[in-house]
């Protein structure tokens, strides 16, 4: 395999180089978005991200008057997010994600369960 290309000098020389670039990921979640549970007990349904803990983690709520999904710190390896996003604060509590949930007309949404597909099992 050919190493990638590299620039050493003010002059551009360029040299080969066999180190792989590390591409940071894409911004996947961000508050407010809207996602499908994939594993445990709880896969099917869907939450929104209330906050990021860290790279791995983020805060979820469902809110649990609409679907049952109480407000927890899941692996974004479990979460597949989707195109839906609410207009809320970090840290916003259950009552605030519940009245953007209403605003944007998204309770039935949140209450139908999803199929998962066997490729994210």
């Amino acid at each position: 395999m050919q190493g990638y290309l590299k620039f050493v000098s003010p002059n551009m020389t360029i040299q080969r180089s066999n180190a792989r670039r590390v591409l940071p990921m894409p911004k996947l979640f961000d508050i407010g978005r809207c996602c499908v549970i994939l594993r445990g007990r709880r896969a099917g349904k869907k939450a929104i991200v209330v906050d990021i803990i860290d790279e791995n983690f983020v805060l979820i709520t469902g809110p649990p008057q609409v679907n049952g999904v109480k407000r927890r710190r899941m692996n974004i390896d479990h979460l597949l997010p989707i195109n839906v996003r609410l207009n809320i604060e970090r840290g916003a509590n259950d009552e605030d994600v519940l009245k953007a949930l209403k605003e944007q007309n998204l309770e039935n949404f949140m209450k139908e369960p999803v199929r998962i597909p066997r490729e994210y099992l």
